[in-house]
């Protein structure tokens, strides 16, 4: 198998694991606070589950962009700074104590998909493939 195929899958996989984990923090919220050992009170619950619910949509944006026939790098690109700052933002939570040191996986999956996600993009001859930009004449 080439690395060109790995990545593909690995990219695949990760859409999937954010769409099936954005759906289990926005149906369950409590359960997922639970695993990251974080206070549970209805407050914590409802911005879990709206978490969860933008994880789901950037998700179900970056299968989009996977299996769309023409490259999608805006959406790539967004996708890529979400998995950043939710790296960041979990990190910086384990640093508060606000999440158990196991949340620091969850953060470092998201660290790791950013890091692939652009290594995808940045692999395209250029973000148009076949798009050649022409001068205007007058």
């Amino acid at each position: 198998m080439n690395k060109g195929k790995i990545l593909d899958l690995s990219l695949f996989a990760i859409a999937i694991i954010t769409i099936v984990s954005g759906l289990l923090q926005l149906i369950m919220p409590s359960l997922v606070l639970q695993i990251v050992s974080a206070e549970t009170t209805p407050t914590s619950q409802h911005f879990f589950a709206i978490i969860g619910m933008f994880m789901l949509l950037f998700g179900g944006a970056l299968l989009q962009a996977l299996i769309s026939p023409q490259p999608q790098a805006v959406v790539l690109i967004w996708a890529g700074l979400q998995k950043f700052g939710a790296a960041i933002a979990v990190g910086l939570g384990v640093i508060k104590l606000i999440f158990s040191p196991f949340a620091l996986l969850i953060a470092g999956f998201d660290l790791l998909s950013g890091v692939l996600i652009f290594w995808y993009l940045f692999g395209f001859r250029s973000f148009a493939p076949g798009y050649t930009y022409e001068q205007p004449t007058s």
